[in-house]
C-alpha cells in the first residue's frame, strides 16, 4: 500500500523547484510515515537544488522539520501513532565503533528508511539528508524521529532538526562553553545565532557577533551578543583582542566556513583558546597556515558537525529550555510560507532578509 501527497522537488541542477505529486509507501521494518506540520528552508536545501552536495536528482527537498507520526512498521517501539517528533538526521545504530564506546553523537553507521519514495512514475527520490520533508508526509527511518514535548510550536520545534542545533552544538558540546568564557562568533545568520544563544545560555561573560551586514548584527543582540563587529570596516582580529584584554576569545566559531573566517578564528582565539568550525566549507576550498603557528599557540582546533549533538538527549532538553522562556527559538522564524513558496524563500536567504523561512503545512 501506499499513499499520493504533494512535495517539493528538484528535478535538475540550478533549475527553480517544483510541486510534485509524491508516491509514499507505507513504513516497513523499522520505519515510520510522518505527516509534516512545519520545515525549515535551510541553506543545505539550496545546495542540494545547485548540485553542492552530489547528483542525485531527482531530491526531495526539506529537512528541518517536525510533525504527528501517522504510522509504523513492525519493531518500531521508541514512537507511535499520534507523537509529536522533531526528525533528526542522526539516527544512531547502536553497534558502530563509537556508539559501543559511549559516543553515540559519533555514531558512524547512521540509517535512513529503507523504501524509496518516487514521483508517480516510478522515479526514486533522493531525500535531502535522508528526512524529504518539503511534503505532506515522509518516509524516514524511525531513529530519526525524537519525541519532544508538543506544547512546542511546530514551526519553532523543526528548527532543531538542523541549522538551530548545530548552532547550539557548536558552542553547548564542541566548543563546551562554561561561565565566565569569552566567546567570538563569525557569521550570524541562523547557525551563527544560535551559537550565541547557546553561549548566552552557558553563561558567557562577553558574547562578540562578527559580521559584514548591519542587520544581521542586530539579530545577534536580540540572542544575547554583548558587543558587535562589522568586519567590512573593521578588522576584526583587533577588534576581538581589543574587547578581551588583548588576549583573544576563549571560544571562536566560525559559522561560515571559508578559509579568511577560519583564519580570522585562528587568530582571535587567546593562547590555548578553542576554535569550532561549524560553517561548510566547499570541496574546493584549502588551508594554508604556518604550522609553526598551530604550534606556537596550543588549544584545540575542532570542527562541529550536526552540532555534536544527540537528539534524543539534546532536542527534548532544548524544547523544554524553550518553554521556559529560557531559549528565544521563536526570534529565529522570520516568515511562515506554503510548500509553492520555497523557490522564494531561497531568493530571500541569498540576499539575507531572513534568518529562516518556515513551511507551514
Amino acid at each position: 500500500m501506499s499513499q499520493q501527497v504533494r512535495g517539493v522537488v528538484s528535478l535538475a541542477k540550478g533549475a527553480p523547484v517544483s510541486i510534485e505529486t509524491i508516491v509514499v509507501p507505507d513504513p516497513g521494518p523499522g520505519e515510520a510515515v510522518v505527516k509534516i506540520q512545519a520545515c525549515g528552508v535551510c541553506h543545505t536545501d539550496l545546495h542540494y537544488r545547485e548540485g553542492g552536495i552530489n547528483d542525485d536528482y531527482p531530491f526531495l527537498l526539506g529537512h528541518e522539520a517536525s510533525g504527528i507520526v501517522e504510522s509504523v512498521g513492525d519493531g518500531v517501539t521508541d514512537v507511535a501513532p499520534g507523537d509529536f517528533v522533531i526528525l533528526n538526521w542522526r539516527a544512531v545504530c547502536g553497534s558502530c565503533r563509537a556508539c559501543l564506546r559511549g559516543r553515540p553523537h559519533l555514531c558512524f553507521n547512521t540509517h535512513n528508511a529503507r523504501q524509496k519514495m518516487t514521483l508517480t512514475d516510478g522515479t526514486e527520490l533522493s531525500p535531502a539528508l535522508g528526512i524529504g520533508a518539503f511534503i505532506e508526509k515522509t518516509l524516514v527511518a524511525a531513529g530519526q524521529c525524537t519525541k519532544v514535548d508538543p506544547a512546542v510550536r511546530p514551526a519553532v520545534a523543526g528548527l532543531l532538526g538542523c541549522g538551530v542545533m548545530a548552532g547550539l552544538g557548536a558552542a553547548l558540546n564542541t566548543g563546551n562553553v562554561s561561565r565566565d568564557d569569552t566567546v567570538a562568533v563569525i557569521g550570524c545568520g541562523g547557525v551563527g545565532d544560535a551559537a550565541i544563544a547557546g553561549a548566552r545560555l552557558a553563561g558567557a561573560k562577553r558574547i562578540i557577533a562578527v559580521d559584514v551586514d548591519d542587520q544581521k548584527l542586530q539579530w545577534a543582540t536580540e540572542f544575547g551578543a554583548t558587543h558587535t563587529v562589522n568586519s567590512r570596516s573593521t578588522d576584526p582580529v583587533a577588534a576581538i583582542q581589543e574587547l578581551t584584554g588583548g588576549f583573544g576569545a576563549d571560544l571562536v566559531i566560525d559559522a561560515v566556513g571559508r578559509p579568511e573566517t577560519w583564519k580570522t578564528a585562528f587568530y582571535a582565539r587567546d593562547l590555548a583558546g578553542t576554535v569550532v568550525l561549524v560553517g561548510v566549507p566547499n570541496p574546493q576550498m584549502q588551508l594554508e597556515i604556518p604550522l609553526a603557528d598551530v604550534f606556537g599557540r596550543g588549544g584545540s582546533l575542532k570542527s562541529s558537525w550536526y552540532g555534536d549533538c544527540l537528539p534524543s538527549r539534546d532536542f527534548p532538553t532544548m524544547v523544554d529550555l524553550h518553554l521556559q522562556g529560557r531559549l528565544p527559538l521563536e526570534k529565529f522564524v522570520t516568515e511562515t510560507i506554503a510548500l509553492d513558496e520555497v523557490e522564494a524563500a531561497f531568493a530571500k536567504m541569498s540576499t539575507g532578509e531572513v534568518l529562516r523561512s518556515v513551511v507551514v503545512l
